[in-house]
């Protein structure tokens, strides 16, 4: 099969899931890629652009698989008849109805009804988790609710009945190469891999890290994540009051560095209030980081039941603040042991891409045989 792959967002989750699907499948995946710049001009303007990229792919397509940043509706229009009777299917980053907002930030919903539409235009919408798709579905008749006249709550049940959960493959084989480093560690090690922004709620983690510091409990600091964002002020903050135990701060571009640090970590710790599925968080447990991550989100869905609070070792999941800062005091005193890496590994090596990739191509063929 041909498969176009159409994607106004190449970055982060979004370039991560293109590139192993590409480098993995069995079909020839034939991708139409824009930079990050600005995601609302990705959702709104570029439709034209991607068309006139489009015009340029000579190969017959049989499969046109989009990210939840394209405007299909308009991307179809531009580029008709071409995709007419092409399987239409959209891959579910996120959405923008349910996507967290700085404080004081209102609602656009322009965007909201981009992805409305969109996915009224695909054949199959892949969420990446349950927590994803029910977040969505919960939310559509409140956002339906907005419209003045006619409010087609009828589309929920279409929109419903075309999906299904696909987890995103991990590129997980990367960190085979680089050996643990943790046992050389002279303090336990907590690590933050994720955004420096408000929706992983960093106010939290830097307010338990300093709780413990005000007890005297001794660790150090690995501060890494997409820092390309306007840096929240409590990561400063953090560098003038632990930079002695700050072993790295700010973004790692090397895969190798990357793997360096997560393999000397012993902790990752989210506090995010919101996310549809953590690639970072999953990195780090296969390196053998100890995770403790919030019992809500896509979280428990991910975690296998018999981790959620292990006999022998320390929990998984915490439920506040409180429950994160004695967990984090008992695994530093020693009190609770981690998670051997052995078991965390288990957690999440079925989604390593080499896994995955069959459950993806078959689906692609799935969805094409139907269509014709």
């Amino acid at each position: 099969m041909n498969i176009l792959a159409v994607e106004p967002f190449f970055s982060g989750s979004h370039k991560a899931f293109l590139n192993g699907l590409r480098e993995h499948s069995s079909h020839n995946v034939i991708p139409i890629t824009l930079n990050y710049k600005g995601w609302k001009w990705r959702m709104h303007g570029d439709s034209v652009k991607l068309a006139e990229m489009t015009s340029h792919v000579d190969e017959e397509i049989d499969l046109l698989l989009v990210s939840s940043m394209t405007n299909l509706p308009a991307f179809l229009a531009l580029t008709n008849p071409r995709f007419a009777y092409t399987p239409k299917v959209m891959m579910m980053h996120e959405n923008q109805l349910t996507q967290p907002l700085p404080a004081g930030e209102e609602r656009d919903i322009t965007y909201s009804y981009i992805n409305y539409l969109s996915m009224l235009s695909a054949d199959e919408l892949l969420f990446t988790t349950r927590f994803h798709m029910d977040d969505l579905l919960a939310e559509l008749p409140n956002f339906l609710d907005h419209f003045p006249d006619d409010k087609h709550f009828k589309t929920i049940d279409q929109i419903r009945s075309k999906s299904r959960v696909m987890y995103p493959g991990l590129n997980l084989s990367v960190f085979d190469d680089q050996p643990d480093t943790r046992s050389n560690n002279q303090r336990p090690v907590i690590v933050w891999n994720q955004r420096w922004q408000f929706d992983r709620n960093p106010g939290m983690f830097f307010k338990v890290l300093n709780r413990l510091n005000d007890i005297d409990l001794e660790f150090d600091l690995i501060l890494a994540g997409d820092t390309k964002h306007q840096k929240p002020e409590e990561f400063e903050r953090a560098w003038k009051r632990f930079g002695d135990q700050i072993t790295h701060f700010g973004y790692v571009e090397n895969v190798e560095n990357y793997s360096r640090l997560l393999h000397s970590g012993d902790i990752v710790v989210s506090t995010a209030t919101h996310e549809f599925f953590c690639v970072a968080i999953m990195e780090a447990i296969y390196c053998g980081c100890h995770p403790l991550v919030p019992n809500k989100l896509h979280y428990p869905e991910l975690i296998p039941d018999t981790l959620h609070e292990p006999l022998l070792h320390a929990p998984v999941l915490y439920d506040t603040e409180d429950d994160l800062f004695h967990i984090l005091k008992k695994l530093l005193t020693g009190e609770m042991k981690p998670l051997p890496k052995a078991s965390l590994q288990n957690i999440n090596k079925h989604l390593e891409w080499s896994r995955v990739i069959r459950t993806y191509d078959e689906l692609f063929e799935e969805i094409r045989g139907s269509d014709e």
